[in-house]
């Protein structure tokens, strides 16, 4: 994935396609490099700097300069103490030649020779780390720091993807449908409100944990959400931001490793994500969940999404009584992932988890969801009851999934044109063009019985 370019136009840091003359060893550890190291290099640089702009910079300056001198000098043994180094001097020139004042420089130069990152010797292959790394702190304060209630919800989730996930900017307009433009402009003001309203980048103190924490995880759900069903397009899914999104849970639960909730929030993406594959067919269009070929789900990420719910899974009554709204979506993933075949799912206990979901929350997604899974559970009948006073609420009028849900019980029941009205109506609001394709096909076999669906 290419990672973010300087603000000011810092050419972009990207490692060498596949399949040029670099060596594989090389490839694989310059792209391991940007997968790991780079919250961790622009995360000491704000600490060190307190510009962010210039922590971006020499960032992506120092990979760019990686990608350049590891194929012909060797990686080094410590990829990212040789990537802190050179971002360091890179930023100590930027910071120079933007006329910050000469005595701060120099304070940070001290600063920097005190932990020894900027006296290590030239060669590469001989960078080694001094002391102990106090990184994962720094990029624990950069997640917190990108998340902090004080900013917009669209501002938290684009700071994050462009800091913590080195996105560029173009990538990210590009992912919520806006223009660059647009999009730049909306992370310049979070970064202006962190400095002017004194902002603190640090981690909150462990009484305000449990509340801040939950505001990093949804800014990490709302990325995955938009990868996991796209909000409009010719695609019905975004891999590239449920990959990060992926990135990011890691990141998280690797710094906190005893939150369950970080831990859920990872294992439910895994468990999606571990069906991306099956989901659409050759074509990019819908299979629907009951007719996915099982066997190309990821079973190494079911492995590892049903593991991570093992490691602190207490008995199922309790769970589903003290469980928090990640582990409970995990939950009902896990439902899904241990099932051999869509005959096999165990539809009451999906149930029982949108019921202790639907306590915490008064989402009319989690009722839809809710809705669903009662009728594959109980039959049609219940499910078009419970839809028909989600419909009634009214907060999913424009939401193309309840009119689908609701036509597609009504064609089990053989109520076609009932059903017909219902799928023209999803139609109209479906924002992707394989959600449009699919419901057509549901269409047309509904107003003539003998065509395929």
């Amino acid at each position: 994935m290419t990672r973010a370019g300087g603000a000011h136009g810092t050419p972009d840091a990207a490692p060498p396609e596949e399949g040029g003359a670099v060596p594989a060893d090389v490839e694989r550890a310059l792209r391991d490099a940007f997968d790991g190291e780079w919250a961790r290099v622009v995360a000491t640089l704000i600490r060190a700097t307190g510009d962010w702009d210039v922590a971006e910079e020499a960032a992506a300056g120092a990979f760019e300069r990686a990608t350049a001198t590891w194929p012909r000098d060797g990686v080094p043994r410590t990829p990212g103490a040789w990537l802190t180094t050179t971002a360091r001097r890179i930023a100590l020139d930027r910071l120079r030649r933007r006329g910050v004042e000469a005595e701060k420089v120099r304070e940070w130069l001290m600063d920097a020779r005190a932990d020894g990152s900027l006296d290590g010797p030239a060669d590469p292959g001989e960078v080694v780390a001094h002391g102990e790394d106090p990184a994962w702190d720094d990029r624990l304060r950069l997640v917190f720091t990108c998340a902090h209630p004080a900013l917009p919800m669209e501002a938290r989730v684009a700071l994050t993807l462009r800091t913590v996930g080195g996105l560029e900017t173009r990538e990210i307009a590009r992912a919520f449908l806006v223009p660059e433009s647009t999009m730049g402009q909306r992370i310049a003001r979070a970064k202006r409100k962190i400095r002017n309203a004194g902002i603190p980048y640090r981690v909150p103190p462990p009484e305000a944990l449990p509340e801040r924490l939950g505001g990093v995880l949804a800014v990490v759900y709302l990325i995955a959400n938009e990868g996991y069903l796209a909000s409009s397009g010719d695609r019905l899914q975004r891999l590239d931001l449920t990959g990060e999104a992926i990135r990011l849970a890691r990141l998280v639960v690797s710094l906190m490793p005893d939150s369950d909730e970080a831990g859920a929030l990872l294992a439910l993406l895994l468990l999606q994500h571990a069906r991306a594959a099956a989901r659409v067919d050759a074509a990019g269009d819908l299979v629907p969940l009951a007719e996915q070929d099982r066997s190309r789900w990821d079973a190494d990420e079911i492995d590892e999404g049903l593991a991570l719910l093992d490691r602190t899974s207490p008995a199922a009554e309790a769970a589903r009584t003290l469980a928090g709204p990640y582990r409970l979506q995990a939950e009902i993933q896990a439902v899904h992932a241990r099932a051999t075949t869509a005959e096999a799912t165990d539809w009451p206990g999906i149930v029982a988890c949108y019921d202790a979901l639907a306590a915490l929350t008064d989402s009319p997604f989690v009722r839809l969801n809710r809705a669903v899974a009662i009728g594959e559970a109980e039959g049609g009948t219940a499910a078009l009851v419970a839809l028909a006073g989600l419909e009634a609420d009214g907060r999913l009028a424009e939401y193309h999934l309840l009119p689908a849900a609701q036509a597609e019980f009504l064609r089990r029941a053989g109520r076609l044109a009932e059903a017909s009205e219902r799928y023209r109506a999803a139609i109209a609001l479906a924002p992707t063009a394989p959600e449009v394709r699919f419901l057509e096909r549901r269409l047309a076999n509904v107003d003539d019985p003998t065509s395929t669906p």
